[in-house]
């Protein structure tokens, strides 16, 4: 849900901007704080010119090709500065000031249902770091809309489907390879604190809070990596329509009993069984 910086290198901050995401068409409208419209291709106004781009790409991949669904009205905020991004906590995420302030110090996105707010430094280049940090956010916008509401979800989970994703995304637009980022994955998970110790304590990543706190404590990029693996390994098990059903289903399940009618196991025996196979792989990953 929320994206932070990692390791310094993650995004850039660029144009003011509004993008409306309806029916697989994204507007633009354009504002004061806007450098103006650079044009339209097929459908797409944009405003701020190129440093807003991709967005659309993108929006395109996760409805025509994954298989997602964005709610009408669905709204992407870039904004020019960290202060900007810190203002549009409050206004157009309704956080309380202190809740900004704080937040704005070290996140790079946010999602809430039916928009997602991006302090978004990489976007001038558009690149596959920009690239993926709008189709992660995008993908937790759509899990919102699966599953009624926020919050609802495994954050552990709702953090690897939406890492999962991006990189699908990303391997669509030839910006990055899903299998180079599994392996990159599996070397760094190495490092995640909680994994060297032979656990994964699933129960203290499961609120989004809790996951916040843990990430920041152990590690985002190695967390992030564990979630992704996680979500691998239930995709590779029971396919990417066993994720979405799983979201579908918090709309009238908690999420334990969504997870065992979606996935057939409870989270504790998932856990087990998870361990046991990251184990593994991560040993052929040391002897490769």
């Amino acid at each position: 849900m929320v994206q932070l910086s990692r390791l310094g290198s993650r995004l850039a901050l660029v144009a003011a901007a509004a993008l409306l995401l309806g029916a697989g068409t994204v507007r633009v409208p354009p504002t004061p704080a806007s450098a103006g419209v650079a044009g339209t291709t097929t459908g797409v106004e944009i405003v701020g010119g190129p440093r807003t781009g991709g967005i659309e790409r993108v929006v395109e991949v996760l409805t025509r090709d994954v298989g997602l669904s964005l709610p009408p009205g669905t709204r992407v905020h870039v904004y020019a500065t960290r202060k900007g991004f810190r203002r549009g906590l409050v206004k157009d995420a309704a956080m309380a000031e202190n809740g900004a302030d704080e937040l704005a110090a070290f996140a790079i996105g946010i999602a809430r249902p039916g928009r997602a707010l991006l302090n978004g430094r990489l976007a001038g280049g558009g690149g596959g770091e920009w690239l993926r940090l709008v189709a992660h956010e995008l993908t937790h916008v759509a899990q919102f809309e699966l599953a009624g509401g926020e919050g609802r979800a495994e954050q552990w989970l709702a953090e690897g489907m939406a890492e999962h994703v991006a990189f699908q995304a990303l391997e669509r637009l030839d910006e990055g390879s899903l299998a180079m980022h599994r392996r990159v994955a599996l070397v760094r998970v190495q490092r995640q604190p909680a994994f060297a110790h032979g656990r994964l304590d699933l129960s203290t990543l499961g609120s989004p809070r809790d996951f916040t706190l843990r990430h920041q404590r152990e590690g985002s990029v190695e967390t992030y990596h564990l979630t992704f693996l996680l979500a691998d390994y239930l995709i590779e098990r029971h396919g990417f329509g066993a994720m979405v059903e799983y979201f579908s289903r918090l709309k009238r399940q908690p999420s334990e009993a969504a997870f065992l009618s979606a996935f057939g196991d409870s989270i504790a025996a998932f856990e087990t069984q998870a361990l046991t196979h990251l184990r593994s792989v991560t040993a052929e990953a040391r002897r490769n």
